[in-house]
């Protein structure tokens, strides 16, 4: 079994304990005798059975299309913008997400009968934040068309990012309390209280994105991280690469972010360990292998969220943040500017 392989199986193996650990652990301990029960002879009334089919299997499958649909976004954006340090939330797309969403709940307490629900209009929130997501996105990219310097391209997205924030702030300072309330609750990031009618939207919409991008982008991929010359001279026009990108990205943010709230670090981390565990740049391999490790890390941070202590729970984005931060600084001190097949 060569390399590649055999870091598959155990990037596979690792999702699938992953999500054992985080079925059994909560604020309910429950043992792997009940989860089997539960799947294989459900009963009805059982306290224990109900947890695990509607609160944490939900849950975990949140966690898993949250944690691979990340990641390959920010796999897609360092090739985009052939930028190591490229992600949605250090350029600012998260934000533009969350502002779509705030500018939508906010209008529900202005307008309600025009917007219909606020934070609980899934189509709503959904659309909002593709939007948003879209619209950061083909801001920064008409930058780096005007700038050859990819730092200089990384500090336009930080910069729109700020402007997000700032627009989103004074939306709060206007907005009544409840609605404050419940946008401040979505802002912290959360794979929990995910309802089953709502993972009909979430698994669809995330797996077609992915399915898409593996299907399209590794060819075109592979040709970016090269150079735009190189991508024309293989017959791939790089304006198409880049609309193409730039949807997708944004119909796989815009999407998790509504649900989820804004998940940090998670996609520059994760391309990274990636390439280092499968020992490739190629992005036919490395796109599912992203997935995959994307998905692991995901459901790792979830775990470590409730260590604290059984009552209370911390914000997933506290432990992404976390575990990348020290990657971007990591990435900043050796002065990597791109990186090739």
């Amino acid at each position: 079994m060569n390399r590649v392989a055999l870091a598959f199986s155990l990037s596979f193996v690792l999702v699938l304990v992953l999500a054992l650990g985080d079925l059994a652990w909560g604020t309910i301990s429950i043992s792997v005798r009940e989860i089997w029960q539960a799947f294989t002879a459900p009963q009805e009334g059982n306290t224990i059975h109900y947890v695990i089919l509607n609160f944490r299997l939900p849950k975990i499958l949140t966690a898993i299309s949250a944690g691979a649909g990340i990641a390959t976004a920010g796999l897609m954006m360092q090739s985009l913008f052939r930028n190591p340090l490229a992600d949605t939330s250090i350029l600012g797309v998260g934000s533009g997400a969350g502002l779509g969403v705030a500018i939508y709940t906010m209008a529900f307490a202005l307008f309600p009968s025009l917007t219909g629900g606020g934070l609980n209009n899934v189509w709503g929130i959904v659309i909002a934040a593709f939007l948003g997501a879209m619209a950061v996105l083909m801001l920064i990219s008409f930058a780096s068309s005007l700038m050859q310097d990819v730092t200089s391209v990384l500090l336009v997205g930080v910069m729109i990012g700020f402007i997000a924030s700032a627009l989103i702030s004074i939306l709060q300072y206007f907005s009544d309390e409840e609605t404050l309330k419940g946008y401040l609750l979505w802002s912290f990031g959360s794979v929990s209280g995910t309802t089953w009618r709502q993972l009909h939207f979430l698994l669809p919409l995330v797996g077609l994105a992915l399915g898409l991008t593996y299907l399209l982008l590794p060819k075109s991929m592979n040709a970016l991280n090269i150079g735009e010359r190189y991508t024309r001279s293989v017959g791939i026009n790089p304006k198409h690469v880049r609309l193409i990108i730039i949807l997708l990205t944004s119909l796989i943010s815009g999407t998790i972010t509504a649900f989820t709230g804004p998940i940090a670090f998670l996609g520059i981390a994760v391309p990274h360990f990636a390439r280092i565990i499968y020992g490739t740049a190629n992005n036919r391999i490395l796109l599912p292998a992203t997935m995959l490790s994307g998905a692991a890390l995901m459901l790792l941070c979830d775990i470590l969220t409730q260590l604290p202590g059984a009552q209370f729970v911390l914000p997933i984005n506290a432990i992404t943040s976390l575990i990348g931060a020290p990657i971007v600084i990591f990435i900043m001190i050796r002065g990597r500017k791109a990186y090739t097949l």
